[in-house]
């Protein structure tokens, strides 16, 4: 049995806004799909493979707080000139300065039309065939912790842990990575960004629930409802979905 991040989730006031924006952003597509609009590769909603990490824009009625996202995305380029070329972009796209404590660093922090901090790397050689995602990144207390609960969890593969942080990747050698990097911010309010995770065909999606579970998942009400999705929460508290086989 085993799991896989296929797309981290945002909850927008303007989902088809906010997909426009990411989808031009990657040079990907944006798709309706039901009530959220699904961000990805040409081609169209296609799971589980290949091995993808997509973005899902939720419409949601409360305007995002004024607190900073426990997950944002990490964008890679290529060169200085491509750096400097898509932050340009992204400001023309509607993207501002995010101000996140980073003080002097060589990459670029920015916030999407709705205020979704995100960076944009300088060019790194780790990240040179990750796609325009570079990395999933969430703040926690405990990386060595959470490599535990996403390596069980998951069928990435850890590659590095330290006290400071832990780096995940698809068990494929492709794809963004999944890092979890230790800071001092507590959670102050609901996650606006989330990972979702999906079965593989012809696993049992309640045994896997139950699995997550005795990892140290943790039930989550959001007011979901009877969905076919189960909502969770790792043992930082860091929102999570199980989704249903499409």
């Amino acid at each position: 049995m085993a799991l896989r991040p296929v797309q981290v989730s945002i909850k927008a006031l303007d989902p088809s806004a906010v997909g426009r924006f990411w989808a031009a952003a990657l040079g990907w597509s944006a798709y309706r799909s039901g009530v959220t609009t699904y961000v990805g590769p040409a081609g169209g909603l296609v799971r589980p493979d290949p091995v993808v990490v997509g973005i899902d824009v939720v419409p949601v009625p409360e305007p995002r707080p004024a607190v900073k996202n426990r997950t944002h995305l990490d964008l890679a380029t290529t060169s200085p000139a491509h750096q400097a070329e898509l932050v340009a972009r992204l400001t023309e796209l509607g993207a501002r300065p995010a101000d996140v404590g980073q003080g002097e660093v060589p990459w670029r922090c920015l916030a999407d039309p709705e205020g979704n901090e995100f960076c944009v790397l300088e060019p790194r050689e780790v990240y040179r065939d990750t796609g325009p995602i570079a990395a999933v990144v969430v703040d926690c207390a405990d990386p060595r912790a959470m490599a535990r609960f996403w390596g069980a969890a998951t069928d990435w593969t850890v590659h590095r842990v330290t006290d400071d942080l832990a780096v995940l990747r698809s068990a494929e050698g492709t794809g963004p990575y999944l890092e979890f990097l230790r800071t001092p911010d507590v959670r102050t309010a609901p996650d606006r960004v989330r990972l979702d995770l999906l079965p593989y065909p012809g696993d049992d999606r309640a045994a896997e629930v139950a699995r997550l579970r005795s990892l140290g998942a943790a039930d989550l009400d959001l007011g979901q409802g009877d969905v076919p999705w189960t909502c969770l929460t790792d043992p930082e508290g860091h929102e999570f979905c199980v989704l249903a086989l499409p």
